[in-house]
């Protein structure tokens, strides 16, 4: 299977999707856990700068939910603790040590689940850090283990450009196995366990192609568990489900047949002038062992994601939930004259350029290509929007004042997946008002 685009649902084709070939990184020197990249969490360090510990150990818990326990990806001594604005912790960084050691925890291979009750494996996934791998399908945040979810999804692929395809991380046997003994545990938790999956990509595994629910033909969002929940929803109870990435369901299958707090991750590398590939490393890596693109001055470093990702940098770690690095340029430049170019090598999603029939995967960067104005009611973004959620209007309501009419628009079926952000001519930043609109909804109702 060969990769070389990633395809949108509004027609996009974006080159530099890495060759399917899997490399291992580097060995790093530290590693670190970011808890700003965490929705609505709250941390409280358990803790301190010079502390030793091991792969396992709680490093931080959530305020609002003290069963809720983060923990260190690393064996070694926490190095330094970085906060940013408002004293928020933006990276626990640990150096870690030539042995890494781990916590033990009680391993419960699959032949062993079957007589553990929901609430039984919810505890021992609290205690051992894993579950916060679980996901709430609403706002994206932790999900709640007090509440019983309607359904639980599983992302087996993720074309948000540009991130590992399942038969990246699910090489050997022992891996697949992992990975079904994850699925098994997710069945206790809930009885309704879907996996979904574009339609052109393989598991590389009979028994786990079984395991897909849900094969989605269209590109990016639509094989985001949110978007097939929202089109595939019909009761008001069905909004309470949670969802986790196919790569966390292995890592809690690696947990529980091992009864060890599991760090690998398969990243995705891609971006100009830097080699294009998958790379096996572990959790909280740093970026910079992960790709060498030089001098990298004019160029822009995204972990997780060109739509939803964080502008990082090579000093940056990757996040709990990151498996893709992006290095595309940021020149900030004004282009002479560039509305009456004909743009054939300018992604776009409408026809404002002469690419839009151009069949070649086109390289993207992160220059603005312009200023930010008042929306123009175009319909750039419904035509994009995955869930029909009319953004135009939805922002609108939000800058008035009126957050219920917004949310009768559907604000909290918002799936955040960048795409109006990104069609629209306007240059406004329709994706995170509306996240940031649901965090502050949410914070209203606790």
């Amino acid at each position: 299977m060969k990769h070389t685009s990633a395809q949108i649902s509004c027609g996009l084709k974006i080159a530099g999707c890495p060759e399917n070939a899997v490399d291992s990184a580097p060995e790093p020197k530290t590693v670190a856990s970011a808890p700003e990249r965490i929705a609505l969490l709250k941390a409280r360090l358990l803790k301190s700068k010079g502390d030793r510990v091991n792969i396992g150990t709680p490093l931080y818990e959530d305020k609002q939910n003290t069963d809720i326990l983060f923990a260190a990806p690393g064996a070694g001594t926490i190095e330094d603790i970085v906060y940013g604005p408002r004293r928020v912790i933006r990276e626990i960084v640990i150096r870690l040590d030539k042995e890494q050691t781990a916590e033990a925890f009680t391993p419960y291979p699959a032949e062993k689940l079957a007589g553990i009750t929901p609430g039984a494996l919810t505890e021992i996934l609290l205690k051992s850090g894993v579950w916060p791998l679980l996901r709430d399908i609403v706002y994206r945040k932790v999900a709640d283990p007090g509440q019983s979810p309607a359904a639980i999804w599983v992302a087996a692929t993720n074309q948000d450009p540009f991130h590992p395809p399942p038969d990246t991380w699910l090489q050997s046997p022992q891996d697949r196995r992992f990975f079904q003994t994850g699925i098994k545990a997710l069945e206790i938790l809930s009885s309704r366990v879907f996996v979904c999956c574009a339609a052109d990509t393989g598991t590389g595994d009979a028994q786990i192609e079984n395991r897909i629910t849900h094969r989605v033909l269209r590109g990016y969002p639509f094989d985001d568990p949110a978007v097939v929940h929202y089109h595939v929803k019909t009761r008001p109870e069905d909004n309470h489900a949670w969802f986790v990435n196919g790569q966390d369901v292995r890592l809690i299958g690696e947990f529980l047949e091992t009864g060890r707090f599991p760090v690998r991750r398969t990243v995705a590398v891609s971006g100009q002038n830097v080699p294009g590939r998958y790379r096996h490393t572990r959790m909280g890596a740093p970026l910079g062992i992960l790709a060498d693109p030089g001098e990298d001055s004019g160029r822009r470093w995204i972990a997780g994601g060109l739509f939803r990702g964080y502008s990082s940098g090579p000093d940056f770690h990757l996040g709990l939930y990151e498996t893709a690095v992006n290095i595309i340029e940021e020149s900030g430049k004004r282009e002479m004259l560039g509305f009456m170019r004909p743009g054939w090598n300018k992604p776009t999603c409408s026809k404002t350029f002469l690419s839009v029939f151009n069949p070649r995967p086109l390289a993207v960067d992160a220059d603005m290509h312009g200023s930010g104005r008042a929306c123009v009611n175009c319909g750039s973004c419904t035509r994009a929007c995955p869930v029909d959620i009319l953004p135009q209007f939805t922002y609108k309501c939000i800058r008035a004042g009126e957050i219920e009419e917004a949310l009768s628009h559907g604000m909290l079926d918002c799936v955040e997946c960048g795409l109006c952000s990104y069609v629209c001519p306007s240059k406004i930043e329709l994706c995170q008002t509306f996240q940031e609109t649901k965090q502050a909804y949410f914070r209203q109702r606790i």
